[in-house]
């Protein structure tokens, strides 16, 4: 069984400004000359460290999905406060405007991996979807029946569309107060 090394210190930081640029930037238009450009680097050097543009997009993917990861980790709790709850705090994460860069990205990464499923962006919608639905449930007290599939699937649904229409329109207050009401009926 072969193992990757650990990344070098070059490479974390590389990954780092280039994550930083995509997040200004965006991932659909990434071209390797300006990247490399606007965080002290070279295309060449690029290339030997993430093996190809493919390569690259797949680590600021991972590195995005990293942040993510970290949200759903703080919000799993012991004693299942419920549902609505953990949307209502979800969605003051997800709406929070320090992270609309976070949230821009993620719409396209999640796009692109839709339309180009063989490509860098792969399995990225449907892990997020899955990551999603695992925190959702685990605030659950009745997790695995299918009624509780169902709603945990339409606050989803719920969140990803007030998401959509917040980034479109900037309409923080109308979003947030159309979340509030769906999760209190």
């Amino acid at each position: 069984m072969t193992t990757n090394p650990a990344p070098s210190a070059r490479e974390r930081e590389l990954l780092e400004l280039a994550y930083e640029y995509a997040l200004t930037h965006g991932l659909a238009e990434l071209s390797l000359r300006p990247l490399a450009a606007a965080i002290g680097s070279s295309p060449r050097v690029l290339l030997f460290l993430f093996g190809s543009k493919d390569g690259l997009i797949r680590a600021l993917l991972a590195r995005a999905r990293t942040d993510e990861l970290a949200l759903l980790q703080q919000l799993r709790y012991d004693d299942k406060p419920g549902l609505d709850v953990v949307a209502r705090e979800l969605w003051t994460w997800l709406a929070a405007p320090e992270r609309r860069s976070l949230m821009n990205l993620w719409v396209e990464a999640y796009g692109r991996s839709l339309v180009s499923p063989d490509g860098p962006w792969g399995d990225y919608a449907r892990s997020t979807v899955d990551d999603w639905l695992e925190l959702l449930q685990t605030s659950q007290p009745d997790g695995h029946t299918a009624k509780a599939r169902a709603r945990r699937t339409a606050v989803l649904a719920l969140l990803r569309g007030a998401l959509l229409d917040l980034l479109a329109t900037g309409d923080l207050d109308r979003t947030t107060k159309a979340v509030r009401q769906a999760l209190s009926d």
